[in-house]
């Protein structure tokens, strides 16, 4: 639960603080370098996509099942396939993703950090995500950098239902009236724009420097409020907003 005065800062873990791209590593043992990469991609496409459906049916199934089950799509996809030993093991790994390099220091400079509470917020189950926080080699570090890690598997919906981000705020403390006073930092742009719905402050990390480009609210409630290059420009950019 956050200190009063704190401002609450939510992480959203895969494609922010982990690179879901690193697990082409794994899959290019089996597929060579290109391959691996393409596969990746399109994983990732379907897992997201997936849970996309599932809000619009109003349906839920643990992310760990869509995880592989968006595996076995893209295998599929492109006439590929694997063992189901072979796909244990690279869920196992999915439990270990490497961070982007930008983020052990940033969280060593939030860890000293006055004035925020910052958790972790994440589609992912209870058990993938404190998985993927402890056993990743550059993020169980920093660990205690989080007051807590809060998943969406209490109330079985994904972001970007408007339900996932007044869940957020009610486990940090917080009700609806205060979402204004919450951020959320993110580099998918359908969380920013989910957040902003909502009335949330959002920074979403441009690490690729392509620009905002998302085009489907228009207007600054479509928009981050703040644009950063690395997870280390973070904090200085909620306090300069919050005028601290």
């Amino acid at each position: 639960m956050a200190a009063n005065k704190d401002i609450v800062v939510a992480f959203d873990l895969y494609g922010t603080l982990l690179s879901t791209e690193s697990i082409a590593k794994e899959l290019s043992k089996h597929f060579g370098e290109e391959k691996a990469q393409s596969l990746a991609a399109l994983w990732r496409r379907y897992q997201l996509e997936y849970t996309w459906r599932l809000n619009s049916m109003n349906q839920y199934e643990p992310f760990s099942t869509i995880t592989q089950n968006s595996l076995r799509h893209a295998l599929a996809d492109l006439s590929v396939s694997l063992s189901q030993s072979d796909i244990d093991h690279l869920m196992k790994a999915y439990d270990s993703l490497s961070t982007f390099p930008d983020v052990p220091p940033a969280l060593k400079e939030l860890s000293s950090a006055s004035g925020v509470t910052a958790v972790i917020f994440s589609n992912g189950t209870d058990k993938m995500v404190t998985n993927s926080v402890t056993k990743s080699p550059d993020l169980g570090p920093h660990s205690s950098v989080f007051k807590d890690m809060i998943t969406v598997e209490e109330i079985k919906k994904y972001k970007p239902h408007p339900d996932v981000y007044l869940h957020l705020a009610t486990k940090v403390g917080k009700d609806k009236s205060d979402l204004g006073s919450m951020w959320l930092v993110s580099g998918n742009p359908f969380d920013i724009v989910g957040s902003r719905a909502m009335g949330m402050n959002a920074a979403w990390v441009d690490r690729a420097g392509n620009g905002w480009t998302d085009g489907l609210v228009q207007g600054n409630n479509g928009r981050p409020t703040v644009i950063v290059k690395g997870l280390g420009e973070v904090v200085e950019a909620v306090k300069k907003h919050a005028g601290q």
